[in-house]
């Protein structure tokens, strides 16, 4: 009864009101046009470098033909993706990839909040800032560079760690840092904590400083120490800000930094075992052997695994706290 009587008081628009809601969105097209047209350069930079770019996804399911083309090579199904299950090298850059980034998640992110409260509790405002200038210059550097700066103290003859260092704690025998797997997780997490921790920890400085400063002033009027104002305040306000840079590294957990891991150990072939990650196994499978088709289902494999981990983990996020999830 309740619907029969509401669709009888609604009634049809007169041609005049027609006209004039025509007439009102029109007018609100009109007034934000500019920032339609501002938003076309965008719009189109998204679609071709993004979107259009995706339809070399059927690569990776077919044996490239070059005389043939994308479209008509022989379509070979999933004997790409079996391959990468198969082969050995490839789920040691499985494995590597996935330790290294689990490891890069934990250690950058407590290396970041450390740094962050400390910069926090520092009383002269001209060190807070000369500090954050500091810290940022490794993210700054190319990793070209900073490949140079890691063999000058690796370096077999003349590096500042066989020279110098390890000379001070009775180690005589230089050290072939470049031909031995077993040093590199350690070196590489070390170059990667350098170079990301300074971006990291500013972006936690900046959620600490935002916490209203009268809870720290309560609490130290009820006497809790220092540690105890850093769990029970500092942690639960920059926890929003903990949980969205996971979860976007956790996006990336299938990825890695090409750079880190191709240039800083000078693309050795005697670490790979240590150093293989996906990227730099795209890459050699695709420069190197020429291996269009495998290269592009493990680069498809890991655009799906990297989305199915930010699903699960928003997912997980969401059923525990709704307002810390991204969607």
């Amino acid at each position: 009864m309740e619907k029969q009587t509401k669709k009888s008081t609604r009634r049809e628009m007169t041609p005049s009101e027609k006209s004039y809601q025509r007439l009102r969105r029109r007018r609100r097209f009109l007034r934000f046009l500019p920032l339609y047209i501002m938003l076309l350069p965008g719009a189109a930079y998204l679609i071709i470098n993004n979107y259009l770019p995706m339809a070399g996804l059927l690569i990776a399911f077919k044996k490239i033909n070059y005389s043939l083309g994308i479209f008509k090579s022989p379509w070979v199904g999933l004997s790409n993706f079996k391959y990468l299950f198969s082969n050995n090298d490839a789920l040691i850059a499985l494995r590597n990839t996935i330790l290294y980034n689990l490891g890069f998640i934990l250690f950058g992110n407590l290396l970041a909040i450390v740094v962050a409260i400390a910069l926090d509790s520092a009383k002269n405002k001209y060190f807070k800032q000369v500090s954050q200038i500091v810290y940022l210059i490794p993210f700054l550097l190319s990793t070209v560079i900073v490949s140079y700066i890691v063999f000058a103290f690796l370096s077999p003859s003349n590096g500042f760690m066989n020279n110098s260092i390890l000379p001070m704690f009775g180690v005589k025998d230089p050290i072939k840092w470049y031909n031995e797997s077993k040093y590199w997780p350690v070196i590489l997490n070390i170059v990667f904590l350098w170079m990301s921790f300074g971006y990291s920890s500013i972006l936690y400085y900046s959620a600490v400083i935002s916490i209203d400063k009268t809870y720290y002033e309560a609490a130290v009027v009820d006497g809790a120490s220092t540690w105890k104002q850093i769990v029970h305040i500092t942690l639960p306000g920059i926890k929003p800000t903990i949980i969205t840079l996971v979860l976007l590294a956790v996006g990336r957990i299938c990825y890695s930094d090409f750079g880190l891991f191709y240039l800083i150990p000078q693309h050795s072939g005697l670490l790979y075992s240590t150093t293989q990650t996906i990227d730099t196994f795209v890459y050699r499978a695709l420069l190197e052997l020429n291996d269009v088709g495998r290269s592009s289902a493990a680069g498809f494999l890991q655009s799906i695994f990297g989305f199915v981990l930010v699903f699960g983990a928003n997912l997980l996020v969401n059923k525990l706290d709704k307002e810390s999830a991204l969607f």
